[in-house]
């Protein structure tokens, strides 16, 4: 899809981090144990501290998406999907479940979940009407799991999504590749972290210009 530089009005914009831990990212974590290729993370987490660090002096709210997985949310159709895995990864108040080489700042909002949508049963919603949010900048891991899922579920509640091609990650490029292609094609508007932050200069390029 076309990115519209309508949408991206800073004030009604919003950047999203899904689940950058330690067991989705780190070389040391649950899913590396498990035989994922986690280094597309460290590819991309050089842009994703770029817009994280534009962002925050642009005044764009960042978000932060974070997994705990315990006792209370292992229900059996969650578990039995792969026949038990799941319960290693990101359990609350372990190493695993923290945040792997981004911490969010004091007044930055975290959001936890238990599942691949970061809308099933969260606050996300609320946080994101509350901030009169229209637009959500994707970022994160994985590309065509939990970013994907949280980018699709933001979509039908009628958010515009912007998706960040080199500020995600997948174990494999073929799903990294096919999630994008997914979502620029039915979901919103793929594009890269340097094409976003020009968009955004311009754009205030034209306000100190009309403003003259």
């Amino acid at each position: 899809m076309k990115l519209v530089k309508e949408n991206l009005e800073p004030s009604k914009t919003a950047i999203i981090v899904v689940d950058v831990q330690n067991d989705f990212c780190h070389p040391e974590g649950a899913c590396a144990r498990r035989g994922n290729d986690v280094g597309a993370v460290k590819e991309m987490m050089p842009n994703l501290h770029r817009l994280l660090a534009y962002a925050r002096t642009r005044g764009v709210p960042v978000i932060f998406i974070q997994t705990f997985h315990e006792k209370a949310t292992d229900s059996a159709a969650w578990t039995g999907r792969s026949d038990g895995k799941s319960s290693e990864v990101c359990r609350t108040g372990t190493w695993g479940a923290d945040f792997y080489e981004v911490a969010p700042l004091p007044d930055e909002i975290i959001v936890n979940k238990h599942r691949y949508s970061a809308f099933i049963n969260t606050r996300l919603d609320t946080v994101l009407r509350t901030l009169r949010i229209e637009t959500l900048v994707m970022t994160g891991v994985s590309t065509n799991v939990c970013v994907e899922s949280t980018a699709r579920h933001g979509y039908m509640l009628d958010y515009n999504i912007v998706f960040l091609s080199d500020s995600c990650a997948a174990f494999t490029q073929a799903a990294h590749d096919m999630a994008l292609e997914n979502i620029d094609k039915f979901f919103g508007a793929v594009t890269d972290t340097g094409r976003l932050i020009e968009t955004w200069e311009a754009m205030a390029d034209e306000r100190v210009t009309t403003a003259g």
